[in-house]
């Protein structure tokens, strides 16, 4: 773990979604995938800009340190297997997400089938009043999310009380798991709601599949702090013809992300947003908004909009570094104000009353579509 506070907490929320709903996985990174290029820059904040860290031989306590001080918000260090684990889709922890609810409160939102939360009985609704003794609701976001994680085999104190029951205290050990980034249902016949919690490796591929045959799909970015670009881009790919998806700023250079040719701009599309929708999950919804391809629901959105690139050291430890600010193809940045959905939620928040009006736009482009 990492030896400074602020260090610890930045990687909580590398792994996991800050502010929001907490995922299973998901970088909060905006990074690029495959394998970290060693001849790209490393940084453009100010204390790394014009330091080329590729195969740099540093300790961790010396990477965690230059991340800690660098002046670069979204910098983190990974060892080889954090690194892998979290482009891959698998993480260390007790097997649930939470969000911050309007009053304050730390409630579960998703439980892991497999984990030992799911075992303990633990579910979702359930509130999360504390962890490891400390009172979930006066914590952030980011440190209820490093609490939860840690190293296999070692053990987190939780309190937790169901609605109208009386708290309970639970000691459950952390393991491995394998995150589900990708959940899919019918909604009525012809139409699928497919969820996406993070863009880790193979994440287009599966929502692809997902969305074979559909005749209206609702995409739900609802708690999506982000990850790969690539896979963010080959998403957006699955639904425009080709053109352009986001572009950015590196060292003054524009550079553009541009969607695969032979996409579906045919079947009605509806993106549910949330301000848990972060990242690469902004450049994906802001390139379907802008772009007329997708109706967006829900609320204003996160407002990450930098992007973040991974430098191989020499021990394959992996420094990610902010490199650039990304627009979307109308040119407008996200970061610090986020995305307006066209159609917003009522007041509220309930969560099923976001997908029923997002279902209910859906069913008025299939409407016109056919007209």
């Amino acid at each position: 773990m990492p030896v400074t506070l602020r260090a610890g907490v930045r990687q909580g929320a590398m792994l996991s979604l800050a502010f929001g709903a907490v995922l299973f996985t998901g970088a909060v990174t905006g990074a690029w995938s495959g394998a970290p290029a060693e001849d790209r820059p490393p940084s453009s904040s100010d204390a790394l800009a014009g330091r080329d860290l590729a195969g740099a031989s540093l300790s961790r306590q010396q990477a965690e340190r230059l991340v800690a001080e660098g002046g670069d918000p979204w910098a983190a260090y990974y060892s080889p297997g954090e690194y892998t684990d979290l482009t891959e889709g698998r993480y260390r922890g007790v097997g649930l997400s939470v969000r911050r609810s309007a009053d304050g409160a730390t409630t579960v939102d998703r439980v892991h089938p497999d984990g030992p939360a799911r075992q303990a009985g633990i579910a979702a609704g359930d509130v999360l009043l504390g962890i490891d003794g400390k009172a979930a609701d006066r914590l952030p976001v980011t440190e209820v999310v490093a609490g939860l994680r840690g190293e296999t085999g070692t053990e987190v104190e939780l309190t937790v009380r169901r609605p109208g029951a009386a708290p309970r205290e639970l000691r459950l050990r952390r393991t491995e798991l394998e995150a589900r980034d990708v959940t899919a249902e019918q909604l009525r016949p012809g139409v699928v709601r497919v969820a996406v919690r993070g863009f880790t490796a193979g994440v287009a591929g599966q929502v692809a599949d997902a969305v074979r045959g559909a005749r209206g799909v609702l995409l739900d970015l609802r708690g999506n702090s982000g990850g790969l670009v690539d896979e963010a881009v080959a998403t957006a790919s699955l639904f425009l013809d080709g053109g352009p998806v986001a572009s950015y700023q590196e060292r003054g250079e524009r550079r553009e992300l541009t969607a695969a040719r032979g996409g579906d701009t045919a079947v009605p599309l509806v993106v549910l947003v949330d301000g848990g929708t972060m990242s690469a999950a902004e450049l994906l919804a802001g390139a379907l908004q802008d772009r007329s391809r997708a109706v967006l629901v829900g609320a204003r959105t996160f407002g990450k909009g930098t992007v973040q690139q991974p430098s191989r050291l020499a021990d394959g430890a992996v420094l990610e570094l902010t490199v650039g600010r990304y627009t979307t193809p109308s040119g407008r940045s996200p970061d610090g104000t986020g995305l307006t959905p066209d159609v917003p939620q009522p007041a509220g928040g309930d969560p099923d009353a976001a997908t029923r009006l997002a279902d209910t736009v859906l069913s008025g482009l299939g409407r016109g579509q056919r007209g």
